[in-house]
């Protein structure tokens, strides 16, 4: 067994423990970095897979990008499963241990890029060879395969994240007591004299100024 299936293999068991611990942990924030080393590991796996851009693309897009969107979702939805406000310091072990984690495996992927080349399967290599045939870079693969053999599910899976987002703005909007909320619909058809009241009031003048027979 070469040490780059070793590594394809450590990769993969990262992925399902942590893919697992974001659907197990009451902490919403726990389940975030638990999201955030999912997305890592996979990326470690398109890198050994040798799809450079995919492992990029999910490192910049979704652990750079989404997940902080994924942030803000969790502080907007006021989850009350766990105490919120009790500071970094209570996340910060998790934070530590999947930063340790996402280093290891940098670690390991140098290593294999590093190995003897010697180790590599001659018959992958071939069969890679003739999978990138008539191809400038993986990347020209990947875009003609996702755009042809796999339109569909790639448009399956817009819809999903589009619904995804509609959903959690819902979820944000429901009704909590001791919260303010605006009307559009009454808003749009308020009229001037629901709001405005001009009121007739008789003139008064100075009571200091009134004189005896006034009184």
């Amino acid at each position: 067994m070469s040490f780059e299936l070793i590594a394809f293999y450590l990769f993969a068991a990262v992925a399902l423990s942590s893919a697992a611990a974001v659907i197990s942990f009451k902490n919403p924030v726990h389940s975030v970095l638990s999201l955030v080393l999912t997305f890592f590991s996979t990326a470690c796996l398109w890198l050994l897979l040798q799809a450079e851009f995919l492992g990029i693309v999910l490192v910049l897009v979704y652990i750079g990008a989404v997940m902080i969107l994924f942030l803000f979702v969790v502080m907007m939805l006021d989850v009350h499963s766990v105490p919120k406000r009790e500071g970094f310091i209570k996340h910060f072990p998790v934070a530590i241990a999947v930063a340790a984690v996402m280093l290891a495996e940098i670690l390991v992927l140098v290593g294999v890029g590093n190995a003897d080349s010697a180790l590599a399967s001659a018959a992958g290599a071939a069969a890679y060879e003739t999978q990138m045939a008539g191809y400038d870079s993986n990347l020209h693969w990947i875009a003609t395969a996702l755009f042809s053999r796999y339109m569909l599910p790639f448009e399956v899976a817009a819809v999903i994240l589009t619904v995804a987002i509609v959903v959690a703005v819902l979820l944000t909007l429901r009704r909590r007591e001791g919260t303010k909320h605006q009307d559009p619909a009454q808003q749009v058809l308020v009229r001037k004299a629901d709001r405005v009241r001009l009121v007739k009031m008789a003139a008064a003048g100075n009571a200091a100024d009134e004189t005896p027979e006034a009184k």
